[in-house]
């Protein structure tokens, strides 16, 4: 996959939560990890993380909106129900990134909207729980980032074998002549 990803989450205040959310980055290949203003401490996460996600990707806390630093040329995208948010399967996703939701019980605080290059939302009736939202967004960045093969057109075909050349969605074949006779 091209590019880098990062995942973080604002005001965050149950371990299990922050658990949860780390190690689904972990899992789905992120690059880093960071907190902003949270309300737990992360020896608090010991549990619910069993992947250790902190020794195996940098994990950086901030402690104010003000303070975040990112790396050059990184692309803060906020995740967040608000009407004028972009649904996330619409969503283009920029090669470097890096991913901020909410905390529980709360939205992303006008300061961080502020701050972020756009906004998506997760399509649903009703908000749901911040580790579960961050999975869906990281799953939705590697399927389309990813490179696997298209879908097939029939709801039970199997995928065509991925070709050795594929950016993204889109399968780049190579053209060769076809034999004759």
């Amino acid at each position: 996959m091209r590019g880098y990803f990062g995942i973080g989450v604002e005001g965050i205040s149950k371990a299990m939560n922050l658990g949860n959310l780390q190690r689904s980055a972990h899992a789905f290949g992120a690059s880093f990890f960071f907190t902003v203003a949270p309300q737990i401490k992360q020896r608090e996460v010991r549990l619910s993380d069993t992947s250790k996600a902190p020794d195996h990707l940098p994990t950086y806390s901030f402690a104010s909106v003000a303070e975040i630093q990112l790396p050059r040329h990184c692309r803060l995208i906020g995740v967040e129900l608000t009407d004028d948010a972009i649904d996330l399967p619409s969503f283009h996703h920029p090669t470097s990134a890096a991913y901020v939701l909410g905390p529980e019980r709360g939205s992303l605080s006008p300061e961080m909207q502020a701050r972020c290059d756009a906004i998506v939302k997760i399509p649903m009736r009703f908000c749901i729980n911040v580790g579960v939202a961050g999975a869906i967004v990281m799953y939705d960045r590697m399927t389309v980032m990813g490179r696997f093969a298209p879908r097939p057109a029939s709801s039970l075909g199997r995928p065509e074998e991925v070709p050795p050349h594929v950016h993204g969605a889109q399968v780049i074949r190579s053209q060769r002549p076809q034999k004759q006779g």
